[in-house]
């Protein structure tokens, strides 16, 4: 039954016989077979593409024997039909047209309709579902709306976010509007991933981490909140995940999702004790970790998973995704360390 699978318990907290491993990124250009679809097509066509990504999603599956299925595509994806403007540029990573300025900007903005809007993703959790079932449970994903409004604000990428930044402290009413209307849109995305088949979301909220304590709390917090509260999460686990967040955890907890994620920058158990040791946690190797020489790999994944017992459950992830130079062999290396520990 796919209530069996070993990353599903874990998410609930429940005895498992060894830690499960998924991977961020774990579909992407460090393997050949992604990169030689991505020769033939662009991102946003392999995003849009049901059959291709849907490939390109059990790529890891099949090389990894990692223990669950992340759907392929991109947390920016639903802001096109929201009324954005998406490319992705060499050497500058996505570029949003026009940048939201003003409450004008935003008031022009729609509230997606999934099905309408974004069939190609639905159709690929469909497909997967058929693919996988048996095998490894699906999450899919959507970014929280602070990620989100930050690629807006910003037009793209940003080393310091001061537009945004900006709106937050001075253009309440914009700032406002803004976050309401994407915590709407990332409802209705995720309860459609949902409804296609989903077994697990998770909320990626990238750039929180850019926050102190009291602006996470003030500008962050009640929408990522609305967003966990309007999700239809009876049986599918809710993970919640911010970059650079070890001053943010115990914050991100008050949203109530089923997982926290952790990212490298602080200890496994460190951050365990922090959410008061009542919450499934995944991570949290540094993904530059599989750089290291392949045999040391193991020891580094045992101390991790050996941090993580003291969590009512725990999912073996990197700390961020997997960069695109990384060794798939490493890869698969970390991925045989976690499956044979017995400590």
């Amino acid at each position: 039954m796919s209530e069996d699978y070993i990353f599903l318990k874990a998410c609930r907290g429940e005895p498992v016989d060894r830690t499960p491993i998924w991977i961020m990124r774990q579909a992407g250009r460090y393997m050949k077979e992604y990169r030689d679809i991505r020769a033939k097509m662009s991102f946003l066509e392999l995003c849009a593409t049901p059959e291709k990504a849907a490939e390109v999603t059990l790529q890891p599956i099949d090389a990894l024997g990692v223990d669950a299925a992340i759907l392929f595509s991109d947390i920016l994806v639903p802001l096109v039909p929201m009324g954005i403007e998406l490319s992705f540029k060499e050497g500058m990573g996505p570029v949003l047209e026009p940048a939201v300025k003003t409450l004008a900007d935003v008031e022009a903005l729609r509230v997606i309709e999934p099905e309408e809007d974004v069939p190609y993703v639905l159709e690929t959790i469909r497909i997967l579902r058929r693919e996988l079932e048996g095998r490894v449970p699906l999450i899919g994903f959507s970014g929280a709306p602070y990620t989100l409004a930050s690629y807006m604000v910003e037009g793209g990428s940003s080393k310091n976010f001061i537009k945004l930044k900006t709106m937050m402290y001075k253009e309440n009413a914009a700032y406002d509007a803004l976050m309401t209307k994407l915590a709407k849109t990332v409802i209705k995305y995720l309860n459609a991933q949902i409804a296609a088949g989903a077994q697990a979301v998770q909320v990626f909220d990238t750039w929180a981490g850019i926050l102190s304590p009291h602006d996470y709390t003030t500008f962050v917090a009640p929408y990522t909140k609305m967003v966990l509260d309007g999700l239809n999460r009876e049986t599918v686990p809710v993970i919640l995940y911010a970059n650079n967040s070890a001053t943010l955890l115990a914050l991100m907890k008050e949203a109530k999702p089923d997982v926290m994620g952790v990212d490298w920058r602080i200890n496994l158990d460190d951050a365990i004790e922090a959410l008061g040791g009542d919450i499934p946690v995944q991570g949290n190797l540094d993904p530059t970790a599989l750089f290291l020489p392949r045999e040391e790999i193991p020891a580094r994944a045992e101390e991790i998973l050996r941090m993580g017992k003291k969590a009512p459950g725990h999912i073996f992830n990197l700390g961020h995704g997997v960069l695109p130079p990384t060794d798939v062999d490493n890869v698969k290396a970390l991925v045989d360390a976690v499956h044979n520990f017995t400590g």
